[in-house]
Parts: structure tokens; sequence; C-alpha cells
């Protein structure tokens, strides 16, 4: 009898699974989930959201694709990559219209598994994702300057876009706090120091623990630094069912289809490159439609229960590869050590102050900024391929991931055609 296409890899791994796994599993789990908790809060308020949406993304949507998806060992949870997407919705709007168009991605993602168009990702060429991704860091680390400087915007200023960030920052730059700057600079070399020299705790937690005895501790670097808990509330408790307060209107629906799609695609992109890294790492074969499925369903949920969207993080996926994870059990476990985290120890998370935030952020904006794979693409002095990768970059930082993708694509085809046209002619 053939294997149901959209069948979870759990329900294979389980058939044969052992203590000895079980132990492994939870080890790992826990050590992913240490590194998900500062991690979930920075791209959360990276954005534009409530630092614990970021947490409740990766316990919802961390249990549901590791239980559903078509990877023995995907990390689900907030990324880089949705950042700059969920910040101009959320700014344009809100928070319900966040809501409308993750639930309508998560009906394309799942419409896509179904139709078993999880191979057709990989047609998305290179030149492309390296040119949005690099443009997302780059977003990224110039939306961290504030933070990380301690800077004030005296006249009331929000930018949302990148380019209005610079500005603002340049226009406020004599606000600076020495403070703030010396917090996130000895918080950045942390995580850049010293995984050279110890690589079993999470440097992230590291940096969040010194950060928050610096400015909680030691008086003189309280003045001017704000911590978490200063410009956010974090609630604690299980998460609020918020679905229940959205109001469905049809010119919002409609308004917020561009966004749904783009949300939608580089959610597939996202965890179909993480499940092909992850299975180069295990010597494993993923399930590309199961988990289109397990995205859709997973960002379905996280919203449901004021997250945010989500897609397989190749950081956390490695991390948990590295540290015994083989089978789903490890994600389910990440998700509910940072259930019992918002449950019982949430208010701890309060103390982290923003520079370290920001520290982490550089550091994520670095790791994702495939700056290799852009100098690359670069030295082959292919024309077009230079032309669509920077087109893309610069359009991402410029507007946004939506008209990056848009144009990148069009361009990219358009391309394709003329050459095609040439060599018949």
């Amino acid at each position: 009898m053939k294997e149901f296409y959209l069948k979870p890899k759990f329900f294979e791994t389980i058939k044969s699974y052992s203590k000895d796994q079980f132990i492994k599993d939870i080890i790992a789990g826990l050590i992913v989930a240490i590194i998900a908790l500062p991690l979930s809060i920075a791209l959360a308020l990276a954005s534009g959201v409530e630092p614990a949406c970021g947490v409740y993304t990766a316990i919802f949507a961390g249990f549901i694709v590791a239980l559903l998806g078509g990877s023995c060992v995907q990390i689900a949870g907030p990324t880089a990559a949705f950042a700059t997407v969920v910040a101009g919705i959320v700014a344009t709007k809100g928070m319900s219209g966040l809501i409308i168009a993750s639930l309508m991605s998560g009906i394309i993602l799942i419409l896509m598994g179904v139709l078993k168009l999880g191979s057709l990702i990989k047609y998305v060429p290179k030149t492309i994702t390296v040119g949005f991704t690099a443009g997302i860091a780059v977003t990224i680390f110039l939306g961290q300057i504030k933070d990380f400087l301690g800077i004030t915007y005296l006249d009331g200023a929000k930018p949302i876009e990148a380019i209005e960030k610079v500005e603002a920052n340049i226009h406020n730059i004599l606000t600076f706090n020495w403070q703030s700057l010396l917090v996130g600079a000895i918080c950045l070399a942390i995580l850049i120091i010293y995984p050279k020299f110890e690589k079993r705790v999470p440097p992230s937690l590291i940096a969040v623990i010194v950060g928050a005895l610096l400015v909680n501790l030691i008086p003189v670097f309280n003045e001017g630094t704000y911590t978490i808990g200063e410009l956010y509330t974090i609630p604690q408790g299980f998460p609020k069912f918020t679905l229940g307060e959205i109001k469905f209107d049809l010119d919002t629906v409609i308004s917020l289809i561009p966004n749904a799609f783009t949300i939608a695609i580089l959610a597939g992109i996202e965890s179909l490159l993480s499940c092909v890294v992850a299975d180069g790492m295990v010597n494993s074969k993923h399930n590309p439609n199961s988990e289109l499925v397990a995205q859709g369903l997973g960002n379905m949920a996280s919203v449901a229960f004021g997250g945010i969207p989500a897609t397989g993080a190749i950081a956390r996926t490695a991390a948990n590869i590295k540290n015994g994870g083989r089978t789903p059990i490890a994600g389910m476990v990440h998700a509910v050590v940072l259930l019992l985290v918002v449950l019982f120890l949430i208010p701890y998370a309060s103390l982290i102050p923003m520079p370290t935030i920001a520290a982490i952020l550089f550091i994520v904006a670095y790791n994702m900024s495939e700056w290799r794979s852009f100098v690359k693409i670069v030295s082959t002095k292919k024309i077009t391929d230079i032309l669509v990768m920077v087109l893309t970059f610069a359009l991402t930082i410029i507007f946004d991931l939506v008209v990056a993708i848009i144009v990148g694509l069009a361009l990219h085809f358009i391309i394709v055609l003329l050459k095609k046209i040439g060599k018949k002619a």
C-alpha cells in the first residue's frame, strides 16, 4: 500500500523510538529552548510587536511543526526573515491585520502542500533569496542602532522604514547614552568571543545574564539604559486566544492578500531550506509537502494565540542536531519548556536590557546576511544574476520584501524569457 504523501515524520520515527533517544531529545529540546527564549524576544521586538509574541510563536508553531512536519529535526519559531514584513503590516494594519494576513498565508501553505508544490520552491533563484536575505539582515541591523546606542527620539518620531530609521538616528545622535553603548558593547563582545572558548552554553544566554546583572545591580549602568520591563508588559500565564476579537472586513482581507502570499512564500522557502540543511547533517530526507502543511497550521495556531508568523529556523535546527536531537520529540520538548517559562518564569525576562537585545540581533543579522554567497555571485561577473540580486537587495531595504520579491521574480523571468528567445533567433 502506497504511503500517504502528507504523512508527518513523527509517526515514522515513533515506531522505533528508544529510551536513549528520548533522553537525548529531552536534553536537545531543553538547550534549544534556552537558545530560543532570548532570540524569540529579540525577534519580536525587531518585528514591532510585544516581546511575549515571539515566545508564543516558538511555543505553538514550534510544537505543531514538530508534531506534523516533514522533517525529523526541524525547529520552528520566529525568524529574522519575517521581521520587516511583520513590522510593516503591524504599522499599517495593526495586530488584527497581521493575524488576518497570517491566517491567509497558513491556508496558502496548506494548499501548497496538498497540491504537492513543495518541490517547486527549489525553482526560486538563489540570486533572489540571497538578495532579500541580505537586505533583511541590513534592515535588522539598522533597526537596532537606536537601542544599542541608547538614542532618544526627541521629536517623538516612530520611523518604520530602514531609511527613516537612519535619518532619525542621525538627527538624534547627540542623545546617545554611553551606559547603553557600554552594556551593548560588552554583550556583543560576549556573543563574538565566548563561542571561541565554550560551546556548551549558548552565548546569548550568557549575554542576557551579564547584561541584566550590569543594569539591575550596578547603579551607574542603570542610568538611561532601558530594560524590556520598563518599555513593555510581559504577561505571565497561558497565552490568550485572540481570534475571537478579530473582525474580518472584506476590504482589509483583499488589501492583505499580497502580504499573505509574501509570508507564505517566505515561510515555504525558509522552512524547506532549513530542511535541506538538516538532511545533510543527519543523513535523512524530509517530506516537503507535509512540511508546508505543518508550517501553515503552525502559523495559524501561532497568531491564534498572540504570536507572529513562523518558519523553520536553520540555526535552532542545527543546534538541535548538534545536541543529539534526532526526532520531532526534541522540537516538542523545546515548545513545552518555553510554555513552562511563560507560565512561571517570564517576569525575569523583563530584566533584560534593550542594548543586550540589540547586540543579539546584530549577531542574528550577521549570521543571516549571506555575505559570502553575495560576494560569490558578484565574483561570477554574470551581469544578469548580479542585477537581479542587487535590485532585490536594494528594494528590500528601501521599500519592503513584498516589492522586492515581486520585482526580483519579474526581472528574473523576463531575463530567462529573453535568453530563450535569443537562443531560438
